[in-house]
């Protein structure tokens, strides 16, 4: 297996490299706030979106086209003249419960009708995983900072099932992430002020 994993890494493309590069470069400055996370998010995407596409995962090439349009949206977002854009801000921990139902019901009524109309591996993990990125990285484009913990967990499962496809490269990277997201959770501390009881603030 660990022999597998060397050949695996040495076989990495150029191109991936450049996506994983570019996606190391967004998950800092998004811990940082900085706006630069999202130019590096609309080029890694892009690669990533015919990376996927090549490997048999049609979940994950729709996440990171939709990963385009969310960088080019989360850019604008982030350099909003309005300064209540660019607070930090925490949902009610019931409202996370009830998303999180719904999204899992979500992904296995997507796998569950994709397997009709598609032969690829893994199809479920693919669709928890990109049902679950689409709603986080809203989470990201508003600030929410929740939104760390859901990465925690969608990166571990994510690293999972690159290494399965073999994406070693990407599967090291999402691994990374995991760990990553503990250090973007408490760079997103908030003041009392900020926390909207009951409320959702978008």
């Amino acid at each position: 297996m660990i022999e597998s994993f060397f050949v695996q890494f040495q076989s990495t493309s150029w191109l991936e490299w450049i996506a994983v590069v570019l996606a190391l470069a967004y998950v800092y400055f998004a811990a940082k706030q900085n706006i630069w996370c999202w130019p590096s998010a609309l080029i890694s995407t892009a690669i990533y979106t015919w990376l996927f596409w090549s490997v048999s995962l049609p979940f994950h090439t729709f996440l990171n086209a939709y990963y385009l349009i969310m960088a080019l949206y989360g850019w604008r977002k982030w350099n909003s003249s309005d300064n209540t854009a660019l607070t930090v801000k925490v949902w009610p921990w019931h409202y996370h419960f009830i998303c999180i139902l719904l999204l899992t019901f979500t992904a296995w009524a997507l796998s569950y009708f994709a397997s009709s109309v598609l032969d690829a591996d893994y199809l479920y993990l693919d669709a928890f995983v990109t049902v679950f990125s689409v709603f986080t990285t809203f989470l990201v484009t508003h600030k929410v900072r929740e939104n760390w913990l859901y990465w925690i967990v969608i990166n571990v499962f994510g690293a999972y099932l690159y290494f399965a496809k073999g994406l070693s490269l990407t599967g090291v990277l999402y691994l990374f992430y995991a760990g990553f997201a503990i250090y973007g959770f408490i760079q997103w501390r908030i003041q009392p002020s900020a926390v909207e009881d009951n409320k959702i603030v978008t």
